[in-house]
């Protein structure tokens, strides 16, 4: 099958939503389908050599809690077409159709069978609530969609109408279950050690919170120590973090992946401390991939990866008191931990991608049991991205030639 996935977010900026779509692809590729990608970058040249296509800068905004990428005009449309028109795809999934990106873009300009993954979740969407129904007809096209969590899907359901299928993020188990731990941490040491990984700049990922509760914890484990992996301000990190507390906390700053991995494997509690605005928790899964216990907020999306707290510890979001009781507990008890740890493998064996790419495949076949992916003519999306209203039917013929893996303009 030649599938096109399309990602919002520039593909060079650290997010989940383009880990999930670099993941995909490459479990994709794995399975013998041929798979491109479209997606904003700051540099073109930071995009894999193969397989990826620049679809231009894209503008940072405010969105969920975070930043999404604002794409859109006719030169965004313009390397669109292209991409549609040489791809020759018998099915594209586009990713967070809903803002105005390049994911929005494809679902304007082309033709037959569309599936979207909706991930982000949030209560009040101002976005979705102000432009839902200018962009409803044109997700109404999507013949298949996708969300994340249950909490993506109710959001979609609410602001967009229609429904979804729920299926979750993947992970690579065996990578993050296998391989040594980073040099001077060893899991299990007279050491005991909690991990953070995120933008810990971003007040609904927690830090704040967490360091207020490691100040309890080291009460009743002196030696304890906090992992802080992730971007930010290292001098800000500095004054959050305080001269009490700085013995106590090592920052690592950005990871690498496989340094990832050696992270989660050399902790002996991971914690996701985070406030608001998480549709899924992929982190979570790694953590658990990689054998550590979790102690994470009572969100949503989290009590599911998390099994309704049977593969890990929930606890209220914000209460600095009750996360610091969870830490100090799992770090008292290596028996717990080990437990939980093992609850947690087992868990996350549903979630590797060899299982996820299968489900996300069947929805495709569903879509897209004959025909391809065509364009609309070029006036149509002209009158769609000047303001205009949705055209009345769908014009235009799909034309398809040798595919380039780059679009210079």
């Amino acid at each position: 099958m030649r599938i096109g996935l399309v990602c919002p977010y520039q593909w060079d900026v650290p997010g989940g939503v383009q880990y999930h779509v670099r993941d995909l692809a490459e479990t994709l590729r794995g399975m013998g389908h041929h798979v491109e990608v479209l997606t904003p970058a700051e540099h073109e040249e930071n995009l894999p050599a193969e397989h990826v296509t620049w679809a231009g800068r894209a503008v940072p905004v405010p969105y969920n809690g975070s930043m999404a990428s604002f794409q859109f005009g006719l030169v965004s449309a313009a390397r669109v077409r292209r991409w549609l028109r040489e791809g020759a795809f018998d099915v594209v999934h586009v990713h967070e159709p809903a803002p105005p990106s390049a994911s929005l873009l494809v679902c304007i300009i082309a033709k037959g069978p569309i599936v979207a993954t909706f991930h982000a979740a949030t209560t009040r969407s101002k976005f979705l609530a102000a432009w839902g129904p200018w962009v409803r007809p044109w997700l109404e096209k999507i013949s298949g969609r996708i969300a994340v969590s249950d909490f993506a899907r109710r959001v979609q359901v609410e602001h967009l109408g229609g429904d979804a299928v729920v299926i979750p993020n993947g992970v690579h188990v065996p990578a993050f279950a296998e391989g040594p731990p980073l040099p001077g941490h060893a899991r299990g040491s007279d050491v005991p050690t909690i991990g953070f990984l995120g933008r810990y700049d971003e007040p609904r990922k927690g830090l704040p919170v967490l360091l207020d509760a490691m100040r309890e914890v080291v009460r009743a484990h002196p030696r304890a120590r906090l992992l802080v992996a992730g971007r930010g301000d290292p001098e800000e990190f500095a004054e959050l973090v305080g001269e009490d507390l700085a013995p106590h906390v090592t920052l690592l700053g950005e990871l690498a992946e496989p340094e990832k991995a050696a992270f989660l494997r050399s902790v002996d509690v991971y914690c996701a401390p985070n406030l608001m605005g998480e549709s899924f928790g992929v982190i979570l899964l790694e953590a658990m991939a990689a054998g550590a216990p979790v102690v994470a907020s009572d969100l949503d999306a989290f009590g599911r990866v998390l099994a309704d707290g049977t593969a890990g510890v929930l606890v209220p979001r914000g209460d600095v008191a009750a996360l610091a009781t969870a830490l100090s507990g799992l770090l008292a008890e290596p028996a717990r931990r080990a437990e939980l740890a093992a609850a947690g493998r087992r868990e996350v064996a549903a979630y590797d991608w060899s299982v996820v790419a299968r489900r996300i495949l069947a929805v495709y076949e569903t879509v897209a049991p004959t025909g391809g992916i065509g364009v609309t003519a070029s006036s149509d999306d002209d009158a769609a991205l000047l303001g205009g209203p949705p055209p009345p039917g769908e014009a235009g013929a799909a034309t398809a030639g040798p595919f380039r893996r780059r679009v210079r303009r």
